[in-house]
């Protein structure tokens, strides 16, 4: 699921830190956060986010579990239509905004 939110003036590590998301690491030209449901650390609220002309652009899923390894790679992850990630996108933006 995908979030556009317009003209930011602050730091989107710190936005996103607001919002209860834990900075993990710069990928290319993205920045990667968590937001963990259980003290395990699964399930979670995992985003890849980035700034383009002053607008952060999020790409939100819900990794359910570990991804799993064998003959092929498997993730365990809703990306839409999941009542718990319209929740929570509507979270994220009554707090940024």
């Amino acid at each position: 699921m995908q979030i556009k939110i317009e003209h930011i003036k602050e730091n989107p590590i710190s936005l996103l830190q607001s919002a209860g998301y834990i900075f993990q690491r710069h990928a290319g030209d993205e920045m990667s956060f968590i937001r963990p449901l259980a003290q395990a650390g699964y399930p979670r609220f995992h985003i890849y986010a980035r700034v383009k002309d002053f607008n952060l652009l999020i790409n939100i899923h819900l990794d359910q579990k570990r991804e799993t390894y064998g003959k092929t790679t498997r993730h365990h992850g809703e990306y839409e239509d999941s009542d718990a990630l319209k929740s929570e996108v509507q979270r994220i933006i009554s707090i940024i905004q």
